[in-house]
Order: C-alpha cells, then sequence, then structure tokens
C-alpha cells in the first residue's frame, strides 16, 4: 500500500457502520405482528434450539440501520426505549402512511426551539409540542410520534437538507430502481454531449457515468 493510502486510511478511520438497536419487548409475538404490520422487512426469526432466547430482527423501508428484540436479547425494562428517531423527508406522508397501516400515531408537531425545560419528552427539539408543522418549514424541526405495544416511543423527523458535515459526499443512494434507472439515463444524455464535443467514442463510458451520477446527487460541478 501507498503511503498516501496509508495517510488516507489513517485519516478517515476504520468504517464502523450502525446497524442494530436493540428494543425491550415483553410479549415477542405480539411485537413481531406490530412491527410487520407497519411493512417494515423482516430480517429475521431465529430461535434457540433449546428454546433460551429468541432474535427478530425487522427494518424499516430505507434505512441502514436495524431493530432486533426478542427472548433473553437485552435486560432493558419493555418499553424503555425512548427517543428513537425514523428520519423522512416528507413528514405528512409518514404520517398518513402509519395511519394506512392502522397505528395510532400523534399529529404532526414541532418544537418550542430554545425552549429547553417542559412538559413533553426532554430528548425532543425544544421540549415542548407546538401544534403543527414548523412554521418555517425548517429541516430537522417537524415531528410526529407513535409507540409500540410496549411503550417503546418512536419520533419521525422531517430531514430535507442536511446540516454541513453530515453528508458524505462520496457516497451516492438510491431510493428505488426507477430513481437508478432516471440517473442513468441523465448520465446517458449528458455522456452524449461528452461524445459529441470531443468527436470520439468514449471506451471508458462506465467510469464517466460513475463520476457523473455521484456529482449529480453531491451537488457538484457536473463533468464536461
Amino acid at each position: 500500500m501507498s503511503s498516501a493510502a496509508v495517510e488516507t486510511l489513517h485519516a478517515r478511520g476504520v468504517d464502523m457502520k450502525f446497524e442494530i438497536v436493540v428494543i425491550p419487548v415483553s410479549d415477542v409475538d405480539r411485537a413481531k405482528r406490530f412491527y410487520g404490520g407497519l411493512g417494515w422487512r423482516l430480517d429475521a426469526d431465529y430461535p434457540s434450539e433449546d428454546g433460551y432466547f429468541r432474535v427478530i430482527q425487522f427494518t424499516p423501508p430505507g434505512s441502514g440501520c436495524s431493530v432486533i428484540f426478542g427472548k433473553n436479547v437485552t435486560g432493558a425494562v419493555p418499553g424503555s426505549a425512548q427517543g428513537l428517531y425514523l428520519i423522512v423527508d416528507d413528514i405528512e406522508a409518514a404520517h398518513k402512511d402509519l395511519h394506512r397501516h392502522g397505528v395510532e400515531v400523534s399529529e404532526v408537531f414541532h418544537g418550542a426551539a430554545d425552549v429547553y425545560s417542559g412538559p413533553d419528552e426532554p430528548y425532543l427539539f425544544g421540549r415542548i409540542r407546538v401544534n403543527g408543522l414548523d412554521p418555517a418549514h425548517r429541516s430537522y424541526r417537524s415531528f410526529a410520534s407513535f409507540r409500540d405495544p410496549d411503550g417503546n416511543g418512536w419520533l419521525f423527523q422531517e430531514i430535507t437538507t442536511r446540516l454541513p458535515g453530515r453528508i458524505d459526499d462520496t457516497a451516492t443512494t438510491f431510493r428505488s430502481a426507477n430513481d437508478l434507472a432516471s440517473a442513468f439515463r441523465r448520465a446517458e444524455t449528458a455522456h452524449g454531449e461528452h461524445e459529441k464535443r470531443t468527436g470520439q467514442r468514449d471506451a471508458n463510458w462506465a467510469d464517466w457515468y460513475a463520476v457523473y451520477m455521484v456529482a449529480e446527487q453531491s451537488g457538484k460541478e457536473l463533468p464536461q
């Protein structure tokens, strides 16, 4: 490995992907029905042969992090997991989706900014719930909440623009196959113009597409 590569590795550090949150439940099958009813993906339902433990894993749509619950997987008190955030880019759509799945969910609300004490949950941004979307529709400021049958507390938080430093501009993600296909079509059109300008076929078109698609998603200057 080159010295430059070693320096880059040391500067970045070792990748540590946060992938699992363990939530405490009292009735495993009831919790499985609830989270399955949300439309979350069931990844595993694994009981040990001796019946001592059982591990169930669900993943919310579009999430890189999953939840685990089951028998003898945590010593925490059922219902003690609070302030579990689910990030959405359209909180009203998320609210309607939860209703569609038959889940009781709060009205959309925003926090009273700069209020650091109040009657609501201490992990809320603002500590006091005010009904309705954030008036200025600011990112990070609008919420809705719901609980599972044990009382574990979840919060939808609407984020439309990330704070500086929260985005890896080398990472590219697509929500669906249609989104990916659309990105390929835009790259194909732009690459066609690129070949017209150069007057020759670009044998490294795949590399050009990749650079274009990453730049487009991260908001960087597009290749010419």
